[in-house]
């Protein structure tokens, strides 16, 4: 088998993890090569529309939490080396059902990991922000050290990194498939790029929603969701980043809502975290506006964010999430080829720690000790029998 060029590590997709997976092992000394078929910090995956929530007290599993604190760690080290903040710490407001599945979960990371949340009340959370309406039997979280990152900024960050640490990057290529280079997973594999076989002794594959093509094996447990995002008017006196007002995470009846402040010029960015249509080919989403999708969050908007105009629309986009039957992450080896490391499966939920998955990801491929307990997310979990 010929090849035109060797790496150490090639990486499969250049987004959120990608991105950060470059850098760290670029950082560690490997000759390292990242593809993807779109140009920096693009807008046709997951990782864009300018914010993404960062928040510690984890409700979906206090096993999360260590490898998010980590990601607090690297992010505060990549903006030592980057111009344009990444991180605001608005803090973020979560609200639910007492009994629900927020709430509970938020408490429950936080007793277990010793965080800084404050519990209160629907009228203590009401006197300090009264932009927000929240029913008086719900229960109300305030995490103080949470806010947002800034999507885009965070993904160039680790690529510009990664460059000046002596990466390759090459965009705008198709990556066809790969395969084991000979008879041995020890000997290496070769990736086709545009018709063109380069080799690498490890591959992590990290594609967001292209990631189940890339991994026949465990391709038929993935579901691809669109996902709308959305911006309205709102008065920067009374939602902007400054004020004090917080980013927010609300449980409803009608599902999961999150939104930001307002920003940088643009208003208040709210979507639905539940939910959302299949998607047969992220090649071709459909990225048009749907008026139903957009009234779901108006009137999440117009019921517990009065004071924004929820009927100003201002601007949309549209994303994917790459769904795991369990909604956790998939962070693993394959089985068959263990110098084939991958992350896939976010779920909707991932960006927040691209900067620690990437970090893992590097240390998978170069067999290097990892610091976490991955039972969670391990890909044998689906597995029947």
């Amino acid at each position: 088998m010929m090849t035109t060029e060797h790496f150490d590590i090639i990486v499969i997709g250049t987004g959120g993890v990608g991105s950060s997976a470059l850098f760290h092992s670029a950082k560690r000394g490997a000759k390292v090569l990242g593809l993807d078929r779109f140009p920096p910090a693009h807008d046709r995956g997951s990782s864009h529309g300018q914010t993404r929530l960062i928040r510690q007290a984890y409700f979906e599993h206090p096993d999360y939490v260590p490898l998010l604190l980590r990601a607090y760690e690297l992010w505060e080290e990549l903006q030592s080396g980057f111009e344009e903040q990444l991180y605001f710490e608005t803090g973020v407001l979560e609200a639910g059902p007492v009994d629900g599945e927020l709430v509970p979960g938020v408490l429950q990371s936080a007793a277990e990991h010793d965080l800084d949340v404050e519990h209160l009340t629907p009228h203590e959370a009401h006197a300090r922000w009264p932009q927000y309406w929240i029913p008086e039997h719900y229960g109300v979280v305030f995490e103080r050290r949470a806010g947002f990152l800034m999507v885009e900024r965070c993904v160039q960050a680790h690529l510009d990194g990664a460059i000046q640490a002596g990466a390759t990057i090459r965009t705008g290529v198709e990556v066809q498939g790969w395969q084991p280079f000979g008879s041995h997973p020890q000997q290496g594999y070769a990736v086709t790029v545009d018709g063109q076989l380069i080799s690498a002794d490890k591959l992590i594959i990290t594609a967001g929603a292209w990631s189940p093509t890339l991994l026949p094996d465990i391709a038929g447990k993935f579901q691809i969701l669109r996902k709308p995002l959305h911006w309205f008017a709102a008065d920067e006196n009374i939602y902007g980043t400054d004020t004090g007002c917080p980013s927010f995470l609300f449980e409803v009846p009608e599902g999961h809502f999150y939104g930001f402040t307002a920003h940088d010029g643009r208003g208040v960015k709210a979507a639905k975290h539940s939910g959302g249509g299949v998607v047969a080919d992220p090649l071709n989403v459909d990225r048009i506006l749907d008026e139903s999708e957009r009234g779901e969050v108006q009137n999440f908007l117009r019921r517990y964010l009065p004071d924004v105009d929820a009927d100003s629309p201002e601007d949309h986009t549209v994303c994917m999430y790459t769904m795991s039957p369990d909604s956790h992450f998939v962070i693993d080896r394959l089985k068959l080829f263990p110098g084939v490391a991958f992350a896939c499966g976010l779920s909707g939920h991932g960006f927040k720690f691209t900067s620690a998955i990437g970090e893992l990801l590097a240390l998978l491929a170069l067999d290097e000790n990892v610091p976490y307990q991955l039972d969670l997310f391990a890909a044998d979990r689906f597995e029947s029998g």
